[in-house]
């Protein structure tokens, strides 16, 4: 049974922790005032070495410390959690090891004991080059702070990538172009590019249901930012290799890869999702949101009760169907049909006709046109 192990095996580990809740997140961050850090890693350690039990010596492709903000752990929290993963399972010489990083968190003597302790890739959330709207979007740092702790990551790892948000309010086509040639002036390899998006449950959400949240573009003007997108970051040579992903050609985030390409990945921390193929099931992991319900039960030796689903083949074959269509690259049919996928010819014929997809006999591949309407298209073929 196909199983996915050609697509990679990746470690994320998720750190709960913000020094602010960002009006716009709905990830799993918290904001706590004291945080016994010995005490996470040694939960980290222990959920390591129970998962690698389960597991077996896989050959691991990439860890990715995400959050939250994983850049208020300490040095040696990092070390503890990259020693016990060299433990667990035999690690790839390349080995891709990313950690996310806010530019008000970033100290360059930290950063070196990071580099020191194994990491090689930073991820960076600057998310504007403007300071009005940084504190429109609830940051701490200012334009400034983020150049000079851009300069920092740099310094230290050779792979650095950052995080932009776009069409946000009263941002308009001209201004979004000009910051983005801003930033492709500073980009050493990868850039992430994301429209902004109002979810449910944030504090834009609730202000946007109020009526409160003035000046977003419509969904024209957002149209014409994406393919300023495009246009700009291809001339530069870092295209889409995602949908909101760019970078130089060899460059592409590794761990995502994964994720894209349905591979298997180990997720540890509070909410981290994980999918883990186990003896030909695959399963699908995801571990309690809260921070202190999850400590509490790793801490007393019940991680092996975190709630796991065994993924049906229609399952598997429409998640890797979702997932790869993100991709420039598209979807590889023949291991689509080897999870038992099909698509409806005439549905798959209206979307070739339209322009939105293009069709190999063993490629199935998103275009640009497609692109700009990802969510619909997919709609369309998983019908």
């Amino acid at each position: 049974m196909e199983d996915g192990r050609a697509a990679g095996f990746g470690l994320y580990l998720h750190w709960p922790f913000c020094q602010s809740k960002c009006p716009y997140c709905d990830f799993n961050s918290h904001v706590a005032a004291r945080i016994d850090q010995r005490r996470w890693l040694r939960a980290y350690v222990s959920e390591i070495a129970r998962v690698a039990a389960e597991t077996g010596p896989r050959l691991l492709n990439s860890v990715f410390f995400g959050g939250g903000t994983p850049s208020l752990m300490e040095p040696e929290v990092v070390a503890g959690v990259l020693e016990a993963m060299r433990a667990a399972w035999p690690v790839a010489n390349d080995v891709e090891i990313t950690l996310e990083a806010n530019p008000g968190s970033v100290e360059a003597g930290r950063f070196r004991a990071y580099r020191e302790a194994g990491v090689n890739r930073v991820s960076m959330g600057v998310q504007a080059l403007n300071d009005a709207d940084l504190r429109r979007l609830g940051r701490l740092h200012s334009v400034a702070e983020a150049e000079a702790a851009f300069a920092v990551a740099r310094d230290c790892f050779d792979r650095v990538s950052f995080d932009l948000i776009y069409a946000r309010q009263d941002q308009t086509p001209g201004d979004w172009a000009a910051e983005l040639r801003r930033a492709l002036s500073m980009a050493v390899d990868h850039l992430s590019l994301y429209q902004l998006t109002i979810e449910d449950g944030t504090a834009f959400g609730d202000r946007f249901a109020r009526g409160g949240l003035k000046g977003l573009p419509d969904e024209d003007r957002a149209a014409d930012m994406y393919e300023i997108t495009q246009e700009i970051c291809g001339a530069a040579g870092m295209a889409a290799y995602e949908v909101s992903n760019h970078a130089r050609p060899g460059a592409e985030s590794r761990h995502n890869l994964i994720y894209w390409r349905s591979g298997d990945w180990v997720g540890i921390g509070p909410g981290a999702h994980g999918r883990l193929t186990l003896d030909g099931i695959r399963w699908a992991t995801e571990a309690p949101r809260a921070p202190g319900a999850w400590l509490e039960q790793v801490e007393a030796g019940r991680g092996g009760e975190l709630p796991r689903q065994a993924l049906s083949l229609e399952d598997r074959a429409s998640e890797f169907m979702v997932m790869g269509l993100r991709l420039s690259e598209g979807v590889d049919l023949v291991r689509f049909r080897a999870l038992g996928g099909s698509l409806d010819a005439g549905r798959l014929a209206g979307l070739l006709d339209l322009g939105m997809v293009a069709a190999e006999p063993d490629r199935l591949t998103v275009t640009p046109a497609g692109r700009m309407v990802l969510n619909a298209v997919i709609r369309e073929l998983m019908a």
